[in-house]
This record gives C-alpha cells, structure tokens and sequence, in this order.
C-alpha cells in the first residue's frame, strides 16, 4: 500500500489516501487532548506518529500482542481493541474498518477516540515507568494484571467514559456479576467506571494519583490510597454506581443498532481475512 502522510504541529499521520479526512481529524483530536494533558501529568510526549492501517489483519500483523488481549476479553469489549501503542507511535484502524465495528453511535465515537485514548496511554506510561510501553513479556503480564487501570484510565483522562455507557448497561444485564476491581476480560468495558466514580467522589487530583505507581503489593493498596476508604467501602461505592447506570435506559437507533458480540466476532473475523 502506498501511504500517505499527514502533519500537524505536534503529531503526524501515515495513511491510505482514502483515510485523509479521517487521519486529519485525529491529529486534530490528538492536538487537544496534548494540550489539556499537560494540565494534568509532568510529561506529555510529542512527535508521536499515527499509523492508520485499513483492516485488521495489517494491525494483528504489525501487533500480535494485540489479538491475545482480545481472545482474553469479553465479545463486548473485543469490538473497542482497535488499536495499539508503541513508543512513539500508535497504530489504529481506518475508518472503513471502525465503521464495521461499531455496534451503535455511542460505539462508533469510541472507537473513533481510539488514537486519543492511547496517547492518553503513551502520556501515563511516560509518567509511570511500570506502565507499558514500551512492551516485553513481563511488562505484557503486567498489562494483563492491571487491564482495567489501563484501559479505565485512558478512557478517563481522553474524557471517553460516557461513550462506554450503552456497553457497561449492556453487560451488566448479560453477563455474570462482575468482580472487583474488574478482570481483564471486562477491563475495556468496566474499567472507566472506577476512574469517573473517583473523580465524582474525590475530585480533581485523586485519578493522578491512582495512575501514579503500580504498587507492588496490588491493585487494592492503590485504590485504598486514590479513595481514601477501605476496599470493602470502595467496592460497595462502585457496585451501587454500576447498579445506577443498569437501571438507565439507553436508545440505539439508526444503521449502527446494537449488534450481539457473536455477530461482531464473525464481521472481525471478515475483516481481517
């Protein structure tokens, strides 16, 4: 394929021409969220380049620690690992391929904030040595380990978690109930729940300071830390969240209707053929 590159003041693009528009609106997006990250963390790199691939075999391809941690993840949250981070670059998928995807609008703006919520990612990592990347065996265990403090908090400081809603209803009335802090199978679905209820409960601050260190002695030392509370306390506080937002109806209408995860499994497995 021939690529195409696109620039902008801090981040630049690779793309096929067909992806022009869209590649311009992540720099765009990227640009923003730079700006509003160096609010928040000491580091915040520039000079990341966008790999834009059209389908999900060249992103497999080019990522194969990524379909490991797809099988590991629940049919709903495989629809939302549509990219990958390296140091200094990420890799995402086309516009084309999204649209495939999306299970619903809500679903489709998330997945077109892929690119911002790994380079909200790539921000945290540079500010905590412990989080990838960059990526070896050990360090993808210790993604695996603490999935839902990966994902969740990229969700957050992209500002992405309300777009997660209609997926966090939707499992939390299919599925079994959940564990605490949420597994790696439910992490990119579950795990923004835990960043906007400690941002609600604590305020400005306190998501910093849970995405600070990976503590050795585990996730709970870090929660009891960022809420202040006992674990018990914080996982009564965030089941009765996720009890809240079950009872919220939530409307899907339109070409991108709620699809099952068995029928975006077979339309992946079409894509990436």
């Amino acid at each position: 394929m021939a690529w195409t590159e696109t620039t902008s003041l801090t981040f630049s693009a690779r793309h096929d021409e067909a992806d022009s528009s869209y590649s311009e609106g992540i720099l765009d997006g990227l640009e923003r969220l730079s700006l509003k990250l160096e609010d928040r963390f000491e580091k915040v790199p520039g000079g990341i380049t966008v790999v834009v691939h059209p389908n999900g075999a060249w992103l497999n391809f080019a990522h194969p620690f990524l379909p490991l941690v797809r099988w590991s993840s629940t049919p709903a949250g495989r629809r939302y690992l549509a990219g990958w981070v390296m140091t200094g670059e990420i890799h995402v998928l086309g516009e084309g391929a999204l649209t495939r995807r999306a299970a619903g609008d809500a679903s489709f703006e998330a997945l077109r904030g892929t690119a911002e919520r790994l380079y909200a990612q790539l921000v945290i990592a540079a500010n905590n040595e412990r989080m990838p990347p960059p990526w070896s065996p050990s360090n993808f265990r210790r993604y695996l380990d603490w999935a839902w403090l990966v994902e969740g908090s990229a969700q957050h400081f992209a500002r992405q978690v309300d777009l997660f809603r209609p997926a966090v209803i939707r499992r939390l009335k299919e599925g079994a109930r959940p564990s605490f802090p949420p597994s790696r199978r439910d992490a990119t679905i579950l795990g923004g729940t835990i960043f906007d209820l400690l941002e609600e409960y604590r305020g400005g601050g306190a998501c910093e300071l849970l995405v600070a260190r990976l503590r050795k002695s585990g996730p709970v030392t870090n929660l009891e830390a960022a809420f202040d509370l006992r674990i018990r306390e914080v996982e009564a506080m965030w089941r009765d969240y996720l009890r809240e937002a079950s009872d919220r109806r939530v409307e899907t209408e339109g070409p991108l209707a709620e699809v099952s995860g068995d029928a975006f499994d077979e339309s992946t497995r079409q894509d990436e053929a």
